[in-house]
């Protein structure tokens, strides 16, 4: 039986027709496994206006109150992880041990805002003049929204909302409508964790719902994870509108291979980094830059990895890699190979003839494919395929891979290869990259520091997460006060001073 996906708005599923709606794909199969409502201008509207009667209450309550509902929210996550990374891939395509991966992830920053007490606490001066004391708070905004995308369903989301509501907002979060089915389920858990109603709405659609959230005089900040087109276009259109902003775009990471570094650990990784989730995250290594003594070997070793990489559905135990998550993606990541080739690369390794496991005919599958010889001006190079595809480029020297990777536009993340302390040292300072991995091929942050890249892959000032996120989703208040006593003196009418 087909299931059907609607918004979740004041504490439970919204009520009424949906003016439009899209289909929900297995991408194992190639077939539709249900629809999701799309919003419209008076769906938005009625999750801002929720969101907007909770925030009051939400506001006000006890910091001790709102851990506590934290903490059942965690644990309710925690015993749903395996359902939920399952719910993932039936929409995705990832597989199941990926997916569970990410809800782990997504957990930590849970766990992180299980912390909100310490990471709330102001500053306080006393005595800054005579009588006279002079402390900080922060205060949250007010009702705040996530637009996210598909590959990350239920990880990124947690990114934002956590942190959020400990904060003391209230939020709306618009997740991709190719897999609508977590963010409903995220819902659910909250409500039994007992958050109340209105404090987290789920509305689905695409650019009609987006505009009506950017566009709301009520909604005070939006985060987003995407590409970086759209991420521009989030940040200019909701700072218009006053709205703080944190809008994470695309990336090319490359993974820069030395001489001496240790050839099975590199080829793992970006074998690993290149083709986990089918290569459908923004940490996802794209573009292996070796040294020109070192390349051919590493490129070997990859190519004897991925000849034993199981392709095939991800609730199938045996598959370490799914499909693309749908036909029309598929159809333009397997386009860069033809287009790579005609521009003077080499295909050593054609994931379009990667045998799958038991998966439909009609999934939207592609195997792990990579690019040699690539120069910098190719498509394969240039654009973000977000896909199973690597682009070897060759060069000469350390200096030459840093200047390639300080060229790209993007700065997300990139990750070095060596076993020379000085060089990997050397690369961490001079490097112009949001995230830097040392023998290290994604490096993701931990939830208590924050994820953000640098260039075109942040707009707004803000990464995600950690600290950052805290201070993102409140604002500093500061209060000077003063208590009267007998002796004050009268009435002074200078300014203010310290003396």
């Amino acid at each position: 039986m087909s299931k059907h996906v609607t918004h979740w708005i004041g504490g439970g599923p919204a009520k009424g027709g949906a003016h439009r709606r899209g289909d929900i794909y297995n991408p194992a199969t190639g077939k539709v496994s249900g629809t999701v409502d799309f919003a419209g201008g008076a769906e938005v509207d009625a999750a801002v206006a929720a969101a907007k009667a909770a925030f009051p209450g939400w506001r006000d309550t006890s910091l001790s109150k709102r851990v506590a509902v934290l903490f059942r929210f965690r644990e309710l996550l925690k015993a749903e992880a395996g359902e939920l990374a399952r719910l993932i891939s039936s929409e995705h395509g990832k597989v199941v041990s990926d997916a569970a991966g990410e809800v782990q992830r997504g957990l930590e920053v849970v766990e992180f805002a299980c912390g909100i007490p310490h990471l709330l606490k102001g500053g306080y001066s006393e005595n800054v003049s005579s009588g006279v004391d002079a402390y900080s708070i922060l205060q949250p905004l007010g009702v705040v929204a996530g637009v996210t995308p598909f590959n990350f369903p239920a990880m990124v989301p947690m990114w934002m909302f956590p942190v959020a509501i400990a904060c003391g907002n209230t939020f709306v979060l618009k997740p991709s409508e190719k897999d609508p089915s977590a963010s409903v389920r995220i819902a659910e858990l909250w409500a039994e964790a007992g958050l109340p109603d209105g404090v987290f709405n789920v509305v689905h659609g695409d650019k009609e719902a987006v505009d009506g959230i950017l566009e709301h005089g009520d909604v005070k900040a939006v985060s987003f994870v995407g590409s970086t087109p759209i991420a521009r276009y989030i940040y200019e259109n909701a700072a218009r509108t006053g709205k703080r902003v944190q809008a994470l775009g695309g990336a090319k990471n490359h993974m820069v291979v030395l001489p001496d570094a240790d050839l099975d650990l590199a080829a793992d990784a970006a074998v690993s980094a290149g083709f986990g989730s089918a290569g459908e995250r923004c940490m996802a290594i794209s573009a292996v830059v070796a040294i020109d003594s070192v390349a051919d070997e590493l490129l070997e070793r990859i190519r004897t990895r991925v000849a034993d990489l199981k392709v095939g559905p991800g609730d199938d135990d045996r598959s370490e890699m799914g499909p693309l998550v749908t036909r029309a993606h598929r159809d333009k990541v397997a386009s860069y190979l033809e287009t790579g080739v005609r521009q003077g690369a080499s295909l050593p390794i054609d994931g379009r003839v990667h045998p799958v496991l038991g998966g439909g005919e009609d999934g939207f599958w592609l195997g792990p494919s990579l690019l040699d010889h690539v120069t910098p001006e190719m498509g394969c190079y240039t654009d973000e395929i977000f896909g199973p595809v690597l682009s070897m480029l060759r060069v000469p020297s350390y200096e030459s891979a840093l200047e390639l990777v300080n060229a790209n536009p993007y700065g997300n993340g990139t990750a070095i290869f060596t076993n020379d302390g000085g060089a990997a040292r050397r690369f961490q300072n001079e490097v112009e990259v949001g995230m830097v991995g040392i023998n290290v091929p994604i490096p993701v942050p931990m939830a208590y520091y924050s994820f953000g890249g640098w260039k075109e892959s942040l707009f707004g000032d803000s990464h995600a997460h950690g600290m950052e996120g805290v201070h993102f989703y409140t604002r500093t208040k500061a209060v000077t006060s003063r208590w009267l006593d007998p002796s004050h003196g009268g009435v002074n009418l200078g300014f203010p001073t310290s003396g």
